[in-house]
C-alpha cells in the first residue's frame, strides 16, 4: 500500500500489525516512513526511535531516522544517524546517498560529493545519487560535470522529473536557455503541477526573446492556477524524491 501511494491505508495496516505485535521493529520503522511522507515528522521520529529501542543495530531504522532528522533541520543528528548505518552496513548505497544529502545541506560539498560517488561505486545505476551529485557539482560551479551526472540519472530513469529540472538549472547556468527550457517542459510533461520546474521555466523565459509578452503572461497565469497549491506541499514532495528511505521487511 505504501509503494502504491495509499499512505492512509498503509498507516492503518502498520498500526494494526503493532497492536498484534507491539515489538515488531520493522512495522515501527515502516510506519515512521509513512508518517514522514505524510509530513508528520515528530510522530515519524518517535516510531523510528521505538524500532531502535527494540533493535539497536537495525540499519534500516537508523537510515530512516536520519532522513526524518534532516527534514526536521537537525542536520548534525541526521549525519550521526547516517554514519551509524554505515558502521553497521558500510556497503549500503542508500545510506551513502542520504549522508551526502545531509552533508550537502550543511554546505560540506566536497564530503557530499564523496558520499554520492561512493553510493555510485556500489550501485552504478543509482539514479537518485547521480542526480544529487549533479546538484552538488552545480553548487560547486562545476557545470559540465553537473550536466553529465544529470544526464546519467536520466539514462537510468527517463521519467525522473527532478533530474529534468536539475538538468534545466545546469543548462540555464551554462547559458543554453533553449535546452534549459526543453528540460523544464519535459519535467512538466511528467508532473504537470511541478511548481519548481514551472517557476524555473518562467524565470528562463525572462532571458529569452523567443516568446511574445502575451505568451509569457498566459504561462504565468497557468502557473498560478496549476501550481500555486503545490507550493504549499513542496517540502513534503521534495522529501519523497530526494532521499532514499528503506522499506523494512522481516527476512
Amino acid at each position: 500500500l505504501k509503494d502504491l501511494g495509499r499512505l492512509e491505508e498503509a498507516e492503518a495496516s502498520y498500526r494494526c500489525a503493532l497492536e498484534i505485535m507491539p515489538d515488531f521493529a520493522e512495522a515501527h520503522s515502516n510506519l515512521g516512513v509513512v508518517l514522514m511522507y505524510r509530513d508528520r515528522l515528530e510522530e515519524a521520529e518517535i516510531f523510528c526511535r521505538r524500532a531502535l529501542e527494540i533493535r539497536p543495530d537495525f540499519a534500516c531504522a537508523h537510515s530512516n531516522l536520519g532522513n526524518i532528522l534532516r527534514d526536521l533541520g537537525r542536520l548534525e543528528e541526521s549525519e550521526a544517524s547516517c554514519r551509524r548505518v554505515l558502521e553497521i552496513r558500510p556497503d549500503l548505497a542508500e545510506a551513502h546517498c542520504n549522508l551526502g544529502n545531509a552533508l550537502k545541506d550543511m554546505g560540506r560539498l566536497e564530503e557530499a560529493e564523496s558520499s554520492y560517488r561512493r553510493a555510485l561505486e556500489i550501485i552504478p545505476d543509482f539514479a537518485e545519487a547521480s542526480n544529487n551529485l549533479g546538484k552538488t557539482l552545480r553548487d560547486s560551479g562545476r557545470l559540465i560535470e553537473s550536466e553529465f551526472c544529470c544526464r546519467r540519472a536520466l539514462e537510468i530513469r527517463s521519467d525522473y522529473a527532478e533530474a529534468h529540472n536539475n538538468l534545466g538549472n545546469t543548462l540555464k547556468d551554462l547559458g543554453r536557455l533553449t535546452e534549459a527550457e526543453a528540460s523544464y517542459l519535459r519535467a512538466l510533461e511528467i508532473r504537470s503541477n511541478y511548481a519548481a520546474a514551472y517557476s524555473n521555466l518562467l524565470f528562463t523565459f525572462n532571458y529569452s526573446a523567443s516568446h511574445p509578452y502575451s505568451y509569457l503572461l498566459e504561462e504565468a497565469r497557468s502557473w498560478e492556477v496549476g501550481c500555486i497549491c503545490e507550493v504549499t506541499r513542496t517540502a513534503a514532495r521534495v522529501r519523497q524524491f530526494r532521499r532514499a528511505p528503506l522499506a523494512c521487511r522481516r527476512l
